[in-house]
C-alpha cells in the first residue's frame, strides 16, 4: 500500500514515500421552489481516494478545502497537491449543463435533466416529475451522490460513499433531496461532508423557499507512524497518530504540508 523504502533526510528524519488521501470538494446548493413547483436538490462534491500519492523531501503538498454552495450555488473544488475534486452541481429550474458538477445537480423541471456528474468523482442528478400534488404541480429531483445517481421527483438522498481514513468511518457526498411544492425550506447538509443541499418547497402561499446549502468539503491524509511526523504543516489541519496512522485532516481553508 505504501513505499516499502524509506526516504532519510539530513538529521536522520524518515518519511514515507507516498501517502493516502481523500478529498471532498463542497457540495452543492439546492434550488429555491416556485409556484406549485419544489426544488431540485444540490449535487454532491467529487469524491476522490487513492493510496500511493508521491511524496517528495522539502517540496510542500498544497491543500485546499472548497466551501459548499448557498442555496442554487455550485460547490468549491478540494484540492491535493495534483489531485482536484470538483465542486458540486447546483440544484437549479431547468436544471441541464449549468447542474454539472463532482455530482450532478438536479432539476426542477420536467422537461430537461438534471446535471452531469463527473468521471470517476460522482454521479449524475435526477430530473423533476409530476407528483405530489397533482398533475399541475412539479417535484424536484434529487441531487446526484457519491455512490449513486439522483432520483427523478420527490424521493430519498442519493447515496454517499463510506471512508475510514479517519479512523472512523464517516460518509461523504450525499446528494440533496429533491422536494415537493408543499415543503418549507430545504436542508442544509452538514459542515465537511461534502453532501448535497435539499431542494426547497413553495408553501404556504405559494411562497418560495429557498433551498439548502450544501456541505463543505475535506481534505485527509494519512500514512503509517512507523515514519516521522511532516517537517511542517500550514492551514492549522488538526493532526491524530491512532491505529498505526498518522493522520492529517484539514477542514476549511488553504493550506499545505512539507516533509
Amino acid at each position: 500500500m505504501f513505499g516499502a523504502r524509506n526516504l532519510f533526510l539530513t538529521g536522520g528524519a524518515k518519511i514515507p514515500l507516498t501517502v493516502e488521501y481523500l478529498v471532498v470538494a463542497g457540495g452543492g446548493g439546492g434550488s429555491g421552489g416556485g409556484a406549485e413547483v419544489g426544488g431540485g436538490g444540490g449535487g454532491a462534491g467529487g469524491y476522490l481516494t487513492a493510496t500511493g500519492y508521491a511524496v517528495s523531501a522539502a517540496t510542500p503538498i498544497s491543500v485546499t478545502v472548497g466551501a459548499g454552495g448557498a442555496a442554487a450555488t455550485q460547490g468549491s473544488n478540494s484540492i491535493f497537491g495534483s489531485i482536484t475534486s470538483t465542486g458540486g452541481g447546483k440544484g437549479a429550474f431547468g436544471g441541464g449543463s449549468q447542474c454539472n458538477g463532482g455530482s450532478g445537480g438536479a432539476s426542477s423541471g420536467t422537461n430537461t435533466g438534471g446535471g452531469a456528474g463527473t468521471s470517476g468523482q460522482g454521479n449524475a442528478g435526477g430530473r423533476g416529475s409530476f407528483g405530489t400534488l397533482g398533475s399541475t404541480s412539479c417535484d424536484g429531483g434529487g441531487g446526484g451522490g457519491a455512490g449513486a445517481a439522483g432520483a427523478n421527483g420527490y424521493g430519498s438522498q442519493a447515496a454517499g460513499l463510506a471512508s475510514s481514513i479517519s479512523g472512523t468511518s464517516v460518509t461523504y457526498g450525499v446528494g440533496g433531496r429533491g422536494a415537493s411544492p408543499g415543503d418549507n425550506d430545504g436542508a442544509a447538509a452538514g459542515a465537511n461532508t461534502g453532501s448535497g443541499g435539499g431542494g426547497g418547497g413553495s408553501n404556504p402561499g405559494w411562497t418560495s423557499h429557498p433551498g439548502g446549502a450544501g456541505g463543505s468539503g475535506i481534505v485527509i491524509m494519512r500514512y503509517p507512524d512507523t515514519f516521522d511526523a511532516a517537517l511542517s504543516t500550514t492551514g492549522s489541519p488538526t493532526i491524530t497518530q491512532t491505529g498505526g496512522y498518522r493522520i492529517y485532516k484539514w477542514l476549511s481553508g488553504t493550506g499545505s504540508v512539507t516533509f
